[in-house]
């Protein structure tokens, strides 16, 4: 079964292109369309009810667009509106929830750390997903302020490196011996992190696992691009560009609209 369609995905900002560059690397034949809501960022700190709103507003935009599937590439929107997406619109959504479960298994230590946004960290489907690890100490740090440093291009900056140092070193003196990254933006920040933890902790983020089951959806259901012509990727922002643009190394079209 072939779809020449493209595969759409929307983040609340920029940080959803680390999930489109682990998409793109494994499916390179598939256009896709990508939609930054950085106008809304971070969705992190908005009620379930924004979430939602804003949610069905980006998959409206992408479903005019003719996306045969969309990637909710954003852990608080799927943690708090994915169940109400799946049940509004016919189209196969995937999602992106913190990797605990590796996590949990793997650990020596029986202690992980989870840096996430405080949207994903109270949803009840990341509840849901702690539960089944009584066993595994969970320690959680809402990352406030990392999302905004990022959509701001301050990746590197001074400001930065002291949030993640007053973030992780609880994490670091509890002992854990991995740190999920529960937050899209957040694989940009993994060689600052990997400056503050010692090598024995290991950084887990949702990336190629999204990927891989994009593929398996793709080919259960709606069907791969005819490999005939170079595929094409384009990129929505409601906001100025240029952050946006250095992330992608300046390689793809980036349209701005008031969506």
């Amino acid at each position: 079964m072939t779809n020449n369609n493209p595969i759409g995905l929307f983040d609340s900002g920029i940080g959803g292109t680390s999930i489109w560059k682990e998409i793109h690397q494994l499916l390179p034949n598939e256009n896709t369309i990508y939609l930054a809501d950085s106008k809304n960022a971070p969705y992190g700190q908005k009620t379930k009810e924004e979430i939602i709103h804003l949610s069905c507003k980006n998959t409206e935009f992408l479903l005019e667009q003719n996306c045969k599937l969309i990637v909710v590439a954003c852990n608080t929107a799927t943690t708090n509106a994915i169940k109400e997406l799946r049940a509004k619109y016919k189209v196969p959504f995937i999602g992106i929830e913190p990797a605990i479960k590796p996590a949990a298994l793997h650990s020596k230590t029986q202690k992980i750390g989870i840096l996430a946004t405080k949207g994903t960290l109270n949803s009840e489907l990341f509840y849901k997903n702690v539960e089944q690890f009584q066993d595994i100490q969970i320690i959680e740090q809402i990352g406030y302020g990392l999302v905004e440093l990022i959509e701001n291009g301050q990746i590197n900056s001074k400001e930065m490196n002291e949030l993640l140092q007053k973030y992780l070193s609880p994490m670091v003196q509890s002992n854990i011996d991995y740190l999920v990254l529960g937050c899209s933006h957040y694989p940009y920040l993994i060689p600052q992190i990997k400056k503050i933890l010692p090598q024995n902790i290991t950084i887990i983020d949702s990336g190629e696992a999204v990927a891989i089951q994009t593929k398996k959806i793709l080919q259960e259901t709606v069907g791969f691009r005819e490999n005939s012509s170079p595929s094409n990727s384009i990129f929505y922002t409601n906001t100025n560009p240029i952050v946006l643009s250095e992330i992608l190394e300046n390689k793809y079209p980036i349209l701005v609209e008031d969506f």
